[in-house]
């Protein structure tokens, strides 16, 4: 009776796909996958605090034009604070209250929350205990959501303009351009957005090789919450230039490395593109008075790379820096001067085919002695279809556009204000082998901030970095974050029937 019933199954089952079936010529041919918009995006942004005299701005946009994955679903895009590591351990000073409490009730609440695609939403704090913030975005709103945080932090000897764009959680990260060296703090912020607890590593390598650690491993950041962790504190030998290696054994995490440099400056440095054989690092001020390159290879072979410089009207080698050798797992560093003499540029590495992989990132100052600077540029990978970038200021920001191959057109959209002001639109052409330096502009009746979004149109591929510029004291402070591919569709394979599967 058994073997009956599974045939009369099989029968039905049969005879339910036979009349659903596309057409009597056997099974249709599967078509070539389709783009669709995302239905939904996660962002973390680290917790900016270490100064009582610090202002914090966080900047959330959405493109306009796009179409959520989920139709006609509105969405949502929100910031919200982590739950504090340490729970209900803290008192507050003044009422002996637990502070940690008071941070629970509000990780449930929005720090700042997208209204509507194609306008910024901007909050502030000048909390110098602010956490770290969760991100998630939905329906229309999802698709090339993005988000900066962006810290003036005006007294001090690490005093700066602190940017650094909120990321989407990973298990891996690479982080050339630490240092474990005296004179700087260097915080490797850990951010966990999920219900269970992950599990991370902390890998350092020196000129010389791997950095001795026994405290790198098995970091646990409990769930959504963040941990911070001075990085000399992972070991007890010194070097100016590392990178550092970020995985994680469970859960996923958002990384980023706080850099604190006494008597230069302070920035974000974010995570360098994967390990890949041509490298592209955009962006780099006209008016840069030092540019240090940091390079690491973390397979078994060591790689040289050519180094190139892609200017304002050609690539050239810069002057006694043609190439550099990268030992396997140690890293390399080079002091390329004042490289670009004058005008805007970007940097290029490439090596023969059949070479290895590499990570990089530059260090950037602007200004001398007491009024210079640093800065922070990793490699990145193009624009691709769409990229923004949130925070943007009036007479404030600068674009670079490079194109390493062929020459691209690319169309640049500066956002309505966050407060007022409608959005302009202007198309650019970039030379292959040059870097163009833009000044958006900016939204007509601008109040507020705006968000720049680049779109490759035609062309080879093109990178871009946006330049934030804040004067004070007498000081150009400055931020530089890169622009990749915002990843708002993603490729969907299309399904049809096959009864080619019931057979023997």
């Amino acid at each position: 009776m058994s073997l009956a019933a599974g045939a009369v199954a099989l029968a039905a089952v049969t005879g339910f796909a036979a009349l659903n079936a596309p057409g009597d010529d056997g099974p249709a041919e599967a078509k070539a996958a389709v783009r669709l918009p995302v239905e939904r995006s996660s962002l973390l942004c680290p917790s900016p605090g270490g100064s009582d005299l610090a202002e914090t701005a966080y900047v959330s946009f959405t493109p306009a034009g796009g179409t959520g994955g989920a139709g006609d679903e509105a969405g949502a895009a929100e910031l919200v604070p982590s739950v504090p590591a340490a729970a209900d351990e803290e008192t507050d000073e003044k009422d002996g209250k637990k502070k940690d409490g008071k941070k629970k009730e509000a990780a449930g609440k929005p720090a700042v929350a997208v209204e509507e695609a194609g306008k910024p939403a901007v909050a502030e704090t000048s909390d110098s205990d602010a956490p770290a913030l969760i991100g998630t975005a939905t329906g229309r709103l999802a698709p090339g959501w993005t988000a900066q945080q962006t810290t003036v932090s005006a007294a001090g000897g690490a005093r700066g303009l602190l940017g650094v764009g909120c990321t989407a959680p990973d298990t891996d990260f690479w982080f050339p351009g630490a240092s474990t060296a005296e004179g700087r703090q260097d915080y490797v912020h850990l951010t966990n957005p999920d219900d269970e607890a992950a599990v991370a590593d902390i890998e350092l390598y020196g000129p010389e090789g791997a950095l001795a650690s026994d405290v790198g491993d098995g970091i646990t950041v409990p769930a959504r919450s963040s941990v911070p962790v001075l990085v000399s504190t992972l070991t007890a030998e010194v070097a100016d230039d590392v990178t550092l290696h970020v995985t994680t054994r469970s859960g996923r995490v958002g990384a980023a490395v706080k850099v604190a440099e006494e008597r230069a400056g302070s920035d974000w440095l974010a995570a360098s593109t994967e390990p890949a054989r041509s490298l592209v690092l955009p962006g780099i001020p006209a008016d840069a008075t030092s540019v240090r390159l940091v390079a690491f290879a973390p397979g078994e072979d060591d790689a040289d790379v050519d180094v190139r410089l892609m200017g304002k009207n050609t690539t050239f080698t810069p002057a006694g820096h043609d190439s550099l050798h990268i030992k396997s797992q140690m890293t390399a560093s080079v002091d390329l001067k004042d490289v670009t003499r004058g005008e805007p540029g970007s940097l290029l590495l490439t090596q023969p085919k059949g070479g290895t992989p590499v990570v990089a990132a530059l260090r950037v100052v602007r200004g001398t002695g007491d009024k210079q600077e640093i800065a922070y540029i990793p490699a990145t990978e193009p624009v691709g279809a769409r990229a923004s970038v949130a925070d943007n200021r009036a007479k404030s920001s600068v674009l670079s556009l490079t194109a390493p191959g062929a020459s691209a057109k690319v169309k640049v959209t500066a956002s309505a204000g966050s407060k007022g002001g409608e959005q302009t639109v202007k198309t650019y052409t970039v030379k292959g082998g040059t870097t163009l330096e833009v000044v958006p502009e900016a939204p007509a009746g601008l109040k507020g901030a705006y968000a720049l979004t680049v779109e490759t149109e035609s062309g080879g591929p093109v990178h871009a970095a946006r330049t934030l510029t804040v004067t004070e004291g007498g000081i150009k402070m400055f931020t530089v974050q890169t622009l990749p591919d915002d990843r708002g569709t993603v490729e969907v394979p299309t399904a049809v029937q096959d009864l080619s599967v019931l057979d023997d």
